[in-house]
């Protein structure tokens, strides 16, 4: 394929309702879209790419306008310069840049998604997934109070979401936590996610989550503390996910290796796109750990490439792969619908949905196109 045109996008897009975390509350997602055009042998295909980035540095060193400006002066003059691109040499041609793992995974995943249109291919014919749905979880943010969040959770385990993910941070961990299990039962398959908010300090408190039986904490301390995480994972019973610190293979294997993580939350977008994602995933599975797949507030074609993903066998514990309606009353693609607690894969070619031009209209605040 040659990459003839790059158009990024920049939506910003209304959330139902607030999502606070311990890095801060968002009330609309700004999104970097990217739509590239390729001349391939069976004529203009057009691919389409999503960068994670959030809108100001605060959850990782990537931003959205950082990104965008990555990626128009040094990641597409790149693309754009190689003759016979494919999606599995855009790692080693990005290379030279050093980081910016969501941007280049954006750039790889328009590739992808271009590459496996014109072959006609689902992206999970491509990975060999041969499930047609994944379970369904829901990712919780912080409340205002107990008794508001008990009630958004019973309405999600209403709509019959398969797993709870509450996001917790000092001062907010135990009492909400201890509520959710008092109120729906033991037999609700409930974790906690504490975004790096802890330290290896505050083990005595995170040790008091042992008595809940969840499934797991994830990234307790700071991303880049794996031989704390190591050392913590001996406190407790509590199995250790690691969400923020595994930023690509090589980590992962540090990680496992040390004993800090017996579970790993992979987004594709922080280790640099779905062809390092699924080699984590290989890693973990001949090591016995167990992998789920993390979301960031996509849209449906995030959420849909996800989807396929979470397919692979691997993948043995619930992800944040929610209905569109858990954060956008209105996406840019069809609806993603969360039923019977699962998730459909796509089956058609590349990630298998179609951007809808008038809702991206409707949310873009911006856009630019770059030639080679």
């Amino acid at each position: 394929m040659k990459l003839r045109s790059l158009t990024l996008h920049r939506l910003r897009m209304p959330l139902v309702s607030p999502f606070t975390t311990s890095f801060g509350t968002e009330e609309d997602k700004y999104v970097l879209l990217l739509e590239g055009s390729f001349e391939t042998d069976r004529g203009r295909i057009t691919g389409w790419g999503e960068c994670v980035a959030m809108e100001l540095p605060l959850y990782s060193a990537e931003y959205v306008d950082g990104a965008a400006e990555v990626i128009e002066r040094w990641l597409a003059p790149t693309l754009f310069a190689a003759d016979d691109l494919t999606a599995e040499t855009v790692g080693e041609l990005l290379e030279p840049v050093v980081g910016h793992p969501m941007a280049k995974a954006a750039v790889e995943m328009a590739v992808l998604d271009a590459q496996l249109r014109a072959a006609g291919v689902s992206f999970a014919r491509y990975l060999g997934v041969t499930r047609t749905a994944v379970p369904s979880g829901v990712s919780v943010g912080i409340q205002s109070s107990v008794d508001t969040l008990l009630e958004v959770v019973g309405g999600y385990i209403d709509e019959g979401y398969a797993r709870i993910k509450l996001k917790i941070e000092p001062g907010t961990d135990i009492a909400p936590v201890e509520a959710v299990r008092r109120e729906f039962g033991d037999d609700l398959l409930l974790q906690v996610d504490a975004n790096a908010a802890y330290s290896l300090s505050d083990a005595p408190l995170l040790r008091r989550l042992d008595e809940f039986g969840l499934l797991l904490i994830e990234q307790p301390l700071a991303e880049s503390d794996l031989r704390q995480h190591a050392e913590l994972a001996e406190q407790l019973s509590t199995p250790i996910c690691l969400d923020e610190s595994i930023t690509s293979a090589q980590v992962a294997a540090d990680a496992i290796a040390l004993g800090a993580a017996s579970v790993i939350n992979i987004k594709p977008g922080r280790v640099g796109g779905y062809l390092e994602a699924r080699r984590i995933h290989d890693l973990a599975r001949a090591n016995g750990v167990a992998v789920w797949c993390g979301g960031m507030l996509e849209t449906g074609i995030g959420r849909a490439a996800n989807a396929a993903l979470a397919g692979l066998p691997g993948f043995t514990l619930p992800g944040d792969i929610s209905g569109s309606k858990r954060f956008y009353d209105l996406d840019i693609t069809a609806e993603t619908v969360m039923s019977d607690g699962e998730v459909a894969i796509p089956e058609g070619p590349g990630f298998g949905v179609e951007v809808d031009p008038q809702i991206l209209s409707r949310f873009s605040v911006g856009e630019h196109t770059v030639t080679g």
